[in-house]
């Protein structure tokens, strides 16, 4: 999407919209942004990417879902104009939100959206059109445009689950864009051959749960995933450039300190890097290859 489309939407001249347009992504960098939970906006180049994007306010958060957001939404659903493509990890209302998804569809007919196989019937619900929703395949390019590669692969959240179909139901997304290649875990535990499966990918940029999971939490529905510790082994085994931890800070409830993450690494894994998103912060990563 231009920047004249952009000034011409009311919307879209809001402080995040606008610092997302204005950045400036040069060949072997990415910008991201977190908008909480597992929810990222990455750019690069000109293409941004949205996955599992929840902006739900946090009057909306409670009445629907009866739980309160650590943190305000740094945006609306509806000031969500600039997407090139939502990638959708697995059902949960956390992840695939359908207020914002519909505000996404109707916000830009350009939009591509990436889901699993059980998701397709609620996204179509939500208003995207057949021609631009794509199916979650693992281990197949379900996006391929240049330099821009979108591959699913499966994820165990917490266990590897199968529709009738015999497609999975959770996944994770390996990106290549802008000459970068990241990895979003989606909500999963560490599965046999999990760690090989990344490893291959040659991984520069990795969005890894680390909320964990426990009796109490599964005695309450909660469906967990990887803590700290294992997010750590994973980043070490499969030789991520660097890893950003995610899905530790927007309900109390299903909350993890961030900083175990770090202070695991730096004593097991000195070498390992590793970045902790500031509220609001622009991450500029930059890629080995232009270093």
């Amino acid at each position: 999407m231009s920047k004249a489309d952009l000034t011409e939407r009311p919307e879209a001249d809001k402080p995040l919209i606008r610092e997302i347009e204005d950045t400036k992504v040069p060949y072997g960098v990415l910008a991201v942004w977190s908008l909480g939970q597992a929810s990222f906006i990455v750019k690069g180049g000109s293409t941004v990417v949205y996955v599992d994007p929840f902006a739900l306010s946090d009057e909306e958060v409670e009445r629907r879902y009866g739980l309160k957001r650590q943190y305000p939404s740094p945006m609306r659903p509806e000031q969500i104009v600039n997407a090139d493509c939502c990638l959708i990890t697995h059902e949960h209302s956390d992840h695939l939100d359908p207020d914002t998804i519909r505000a996404m569809a109707a916000a830009n007919p350009k939009t591509l959206f990436v889901a699993p196989n059980c998701c397709l019937e609620e996204m179509r619900q939500c208003g995207v059109s057949e021609e631009r929703l794509f199916r979650a395949e693992t281990d197949k390019a379900v996006v391929e445009d240049g330099g821009f590669f979108v591959k699913p692969i499966p994820a165990a959240h917490e266990q590897l689950e199968q529709d009738s179909e015999g497609l999975f139901k959770h996944v994770g997304y390996v990106v290549r864009l802008n000459g970068v290649t990241w990895y979003h875990a989606g909500d999963t535990v560490i599965y046999d051959g999990l760690a090989e499966r990344v490893a291959a990918e040659r991984i520069d940029l990795a969005l890894l749960p680390i909320n964990g999971r426990d009796a109490f939490r599964t005695e309450r529905g909660i469906i967990g995933n990887m803590d700290y510790r294992e997010a750590a082994e994973l980043a070490h085994r499969a030789g991520f450039g660097m890893t950003v931890p995610m899905h530790y800070d927007l309900f109390a409830g299903n909350s993890e300190r961030p900083g175990y993450f770090v202070d695991h690494v730096y004593h097991n894994f000195p070498r390992l890097r590793t970045h902790v998103m500031a509220r609001g912060e622009r991450f500029v990563f930059v890629s080995d290859a232009v270093l």
